[in-house]
């Protein structure tokens, strides 16, 4: 058997790819980004879905050519509308016209047809856009969860990781059977084997558990004793995951708090009636291995990462309104050693640049390449005013020895870059 993974380097799309290898399956690992798929051993096809010549059939027939099955996991959560369009349409209407006898299991969302949300927009428009197909599978799962994490499952780990309240939204009795990952991909590589027509199907596991009980069997599985639950109303919750949308601070999403407000239940009814697989209950799977360190830090500091990019995003806009508003002795002042007529246009300068920086910060624009610039930037700050001016070292107030805290913040920002 041979599989086009579509979105293969995501959180669904790893663990598929590991479990298809697994049987034996030849697979075709298509990313946006590949190098680490190519490292894990996959070969792998470099396809961003918003990309014009991915929605032309012609890229994909030479990859699917006698009767390569295709699974598509790539999706989006947050975008642009043509972003969404690109990812969720026209890409996998390209895919479906170069099939050539395969199957295709299409990796959609349950509770799409009610939410008003952008990301179920999309995953309609894109199976309305697949209807009916005799080759094509659509399969709605639940709560996704497993050893890794990403998206909401790690905000779920990180709001049970909190150490003096564990928020959930609303009255946290809603209900949730999550599946796990590797249960998900067993289900989808039996609907290739066993195609059970279009759907769609939506699959879960079998045991339903409410919200609150999920954050509180994750803590025990961290090791930390329970906390008082914190209940956030509605409308707080969802200014929150507006204010997250706009701020990009990635587990904090109106996607995010829409789903959890209303619960996440899948009926898997109809489609374990087809195939034979049976996913784990949550209990089961998230108590099957040890919690690591590894583990308890990630649940830590997921929350953490945006409070580091604003905390350093406050940072360089108050040091460049500083710089733009400071009056030319306080310029002075600072760097004796230079000629007011450099001092003040240097000042000016460097405050347009930490603007530039905090504004790329704000809306996590290029976050690795601000990371590596800011490391650049502080290092340059420091080296160059302590030749220029060594007495600041001296300051009762620290403020170069301020920079070497700032750097290492820097650095344990840059490390966590990396979402997936």
């Amino acid at each position: 058997m041979k599989v086009l993974l579509l979105g293969a380097d995501g959180f669904i799309g790893r663990h598929v790819a590991f479990y298809l290898r697994a049987q034996g399956v030849e697979v075709l690992a298509s990313a946006r980004r590949v190098l680490r798929l190519e490292q894990m051993g996959f070969a792998t096809l470099r396809a961003d879905l918003n990309d014009p010549q991915t929605h032309e059939p012609a890229f994909w027939h030479p990859h699917l050519a006698g009767g390569a099955h295709v699974i598509n996991c790539a999706g989006l959560l947050t975008g642009s509308q043509g972003a969404f369009r690109a990812v969720h349409l026209d890409a996998p209407k390209a895919v479906l016209v170069a099939l050539d006898g395969g199957q295709m299991v299409h990796v959609s969302a349950v509770g799409i047809d009610t939410a008003r949300t952008r990301f179920a927009h999309w995953r309609r428009e894109s199976e309305a856009m697949l209807a009916d197909h005799p080759n094509v599978c659509v399969l709605r799962p639940g709560l996704v969860l497993g050893e890794t994490s990403y998206g909401g499952s790690s905000a779920l780990r990180a709001f049970a990781a909190l150490p003096f309240l564990r928020p959930v939204v609303g009255s946290g009795s809603q209900p949730m059977n999550p599946i796990h990952a590797s249960d998900l991909a067993a289900v989808i590589h039996d609907c290739l084997c066993n195609p059970p027509g279009f759907g769609p199907y939506e699959i879960g596991g079998p045991e339903t558990l409410r919200q609150s009980q999920i954050g509180v069997l994750y803590r025990r599985w961290l090791g930390l004793l329970d906390v008082p639950e914190l209940r956030l109303p509605a409308p707080v919750a969802r200014a929150l995951g507006r204010l997250g949308d706009w701020l990009r601070l990635g587990p904090i999403s109106s996607t995010a708090v829409a789903q959890l407000e209303a619960g996440v239940i899948a009926d898997p009814t109809a489609l374990l009636s087809r195939i034979e697989t049976r996913p784990r209950g949550a209990t089961a799977f998230i108590s099957a291995r040890p919690a690591g360190t590894q583990d308890l830090w990630q649940a830590r500091l997921y929350l953490l990462k945006p409070l580091i990019r604003l905390a350093l995003a406050v940072m360089w806009l108050g040091s460049g309104v500083a710089g733009l508003l400071t009056p030319m002795m306080g310029v002075i002042a600072t760097v004796p050693s230079l000629p007011a007529a450099i001092a003040l246009p240097m000042a000016r300068g460097f405050g347009l640049l930490d603007l530039a920086l905090g504004a790329a910060l704000l809306i996590n624009w290029r976050p690795k390449t601000v990371a590596l610039a800011q490391l650049l930037i502080v290092a340059g700050y420091t080296l160059g005013l302590s030749i220029l001016s060594p007495g600041l070292w001296l300051d009762p107030i620290g403020g170069m020895l301020k920079n070497l805290p700032v750097l290492a913040l820097i650095l344990v920002h840059l490390a966590l870059v990396e979402e997936r």
